[in-house]
């Protein structure tokens, strides 16, 4: 029988509202996806991750639903949906959506009807409202911290103009957190799971799946001072240990944190699982879970749960070679022992991009961001550039699913100077300006150097200002370059398919020096220098490489090689 497709794919997220603006007003849109699907297929991926586009007040970026089963009419109708999916098939392209289970938007008309319903009531039970401590309950229930900075708790004022209740809001004021408990809701989401696999996605990336369930009787709970900011949210939030300690730490397990990572969360992916089990051709969930250590997380992949979850704990490994090592050990190790395949990623909505990222001189919390105050610890690109070709290139060679962050194939940079007035993250405003947020990631890509906004929008209109130096990296600009970032993943890709590396196993070699990754898969020999000096190139016939390469192997540089 034929490998299960998401064992091996390699997944290209797209961020809607930056992707491609069909009708001109600055905001990405379903038709303008369809309209490029030919460049993903082209680049070699076998399917598309779409960030939100259901109905939603966009208070955060569409992480805020308050129609499950629509498409915002920001993004296109339902119709478009149709028709991007019917493109996609015609492209031999999967296709999953996000869903966002963990919280609803705050216009949604379950939280409008429990608003109505009052204490008490079955309504009020699909969300976490709790009353106040205090002689007249102004003191909120527990002392939780909003990921987006401020209290987690909010006061309604009730029909008869008296204060009440506090709801629960891990994200947004606007995002309150749904009641799991609740048989209602469990109900609601498997038919709305439903709902889109008779429209025919092939899956869900699951937003904050480590979150839905909460402990019993909500306990105060102040995350270890050590661990710092806890990281940003918006479909990607903080470890379940309160935040993500380091890769050489992964195994010393902290206390949980009694919003993330609760046991009951397994039970609803189980109910999920029996529902993707009712259609054909291998559908797939894959959790955003925050989990450490590793051992933890595959607890989420186990044969009756999600087929995939992110492997975050490998995207914020810095770049060393000793932490990498250990890192793609244990993700394989750990995912191997419940049946499931690691993930591999780099750069995603959330994060700072790689190419930026792993050549910064100042730590970077998962959320928090980069602006103008962190100049001074930005890399020169162009170092920065090299750095995540050499990361990539041994991305994907691993075994397992791989999946890239729109524009990263075009080596985008993070951008670090957006005006203050064009930031639009909650992270920036709940933080009063001390965190800047994901905007810098999540600026509009390019696709044409001489095009208004870049190829982006037909006007030249984009939501967020696109900085000059897009020309350079424009689409157009890399297709007739042979040395470009998106000549070398069309390469890899297409290599990674011909071996079959997504399906192989991992063989460390020894021998190299600390600073060097050599690892096998398969009859392909993979090097990364993460030295600072030269090593000499293995024996063999070089079939891939993140820069030039001749008998030496520079610093910061990955090459495959085989000897067939």
């Amino acid at each position: 029988m034929a490998a299960q497709w998401w064992r091996s794919a390699v997944i290209y997220q797209v961020y809607p509202r930056s992707f491609a603006d069909s009708d001109g007003d600055g905001v990405g849109d379903l038709p303008g996806i369809t309209s490029r699907l030919g460049s993903i297929r082209d680049l070699g991926a076998d399917a598309i991750w779409l960030s939100p586009f259901m109905t939603s007040p966009q208070h955060d970026a569409g992480y805020d639903v308050a129609d499950y089963c629509d498409v915002d009419p920001l993004f296109g109708t339902l119709g478009d949906f149709d028709a991007m999916i019917a493109r996609a098939t015609d492209l031999d392209l999967r296709v999953i959506i996000d869903l966002v289970p963990n919280h609803t938007s705050s216009d949604h008309v379950w939280f409008q009807a429990a608003l109505a319903a009052g204490p008490g009531s079955a309504e009020r039970d699909w969300y976490m409202f709790r009353d106040g401590k205090g002689s007249d309950g102004n003191v909120p229930p527990n002392n939780w911290q909003s990921v987006f900075g401020g209290s987690a708790w909010t006061r309604v004022t009730e029909s008869d103009g008296t204060p009440g209740q506090w709801y629960l809001h891990l994200f947004d004021i606007s995002q309150p957190d749904l009641n799991w408990h609740s048989k209602f809701v469990r109900a609601a989401f498997r038919d709305i799971l439903r709902f889109w696999l008779d429209r025919g996605v092939d899956g869900f990336r699951v937003d904050v799946a480590h979150g839905l369930v909460k402990a019993d009787g909500l306990p105060d709970y102040t995350p270890p001072a050590a661990v710092g900011t806890t990281p940003g949210a918006g479909g990607s939030m903080g470890g379940a240990t309160g935040g993500r300690p380091g890769a050489e730490d992964a195994e010393d397990e902290e206390p949980l944190a009694p919003y993330w990572g609760q046991d009951g969360v397994h039970e609803i992916y189980r109910e999920w699982h029996e529902v993707l089990a009712e259609y054909d051709g291998d559908r797939a969930l894959c959790g955003e879970a925050w989990v450490e250590p590793l051992s933890r997380l595959a607890l989420w992949v186990r044969p009756d749960e999600m087929q995939q979850t992110f492997n975050f704990t490998y995207l914020e490994t810095p770049w060393r070679a000793q932490a990498l090592r250990e890192v793609v050990r244990s993700s394989i190790d750990e995912f191997g022992a419940v049946g499931a395949p690691s993930t591999w990623v780099l750069s995603n909505h959330d994060v700072v991009r790689h190419a930026t990222r792993l050549s910064l001189t100042v730590d970077s919390p998962q959320g928090a961001g980069l602006g103008p105050r962190d100049l001074k610890h930005v890399p020169e690109r162009h170092f920065g550039l090299r750095r995540a070709r050499a990361a990539t290139a041994l991305m994907l060679a691993l075994p397992g699913s791989a999946y890239i962050y729109q524009g990263e194939e075009l080596g985008l940079p993070e951008v670090v100077d957006l005006p203050d007035d064009a930031r639009q993250d909650p992270t920036w405003f709940r933080t009063g300006g001390e965190r800047y947020g994901r905007d810098g990631c999540r600026v509009p890509i390019p696709w044409e150097a001489d095009a208004p906004a870049y190829g982006f929008s037909p006007t030249g209109a984009s939501w967020l200002p696109q900085p000059a130096l897009w020309a350079e990296y424009a689409r157009d600009v890399q297709e007739s370059d042979p040395a470009s970032p998106l000549a070398m993943y069309r390469e890899l890709i297409e290599v990674r398919r011909q071996r079959q590396l997504g399906l192989g196993t991992l063989e460390f070699l020894d021998g190299y020096g600390e600073d060097v990754i050599a690892l096998r898969n398969g009859q392909v020999t993979v090097i990364a220098n993460l030295g600072g000096w030269d090593i000499q190139v293995p024996d063999g016939r070089v079939i891939g490489a993140s820069e030039p390469v001749g008998r030496n192997l520079a610093p910061d540089t990955t090459v495959w090689v085989v000897t067939d």
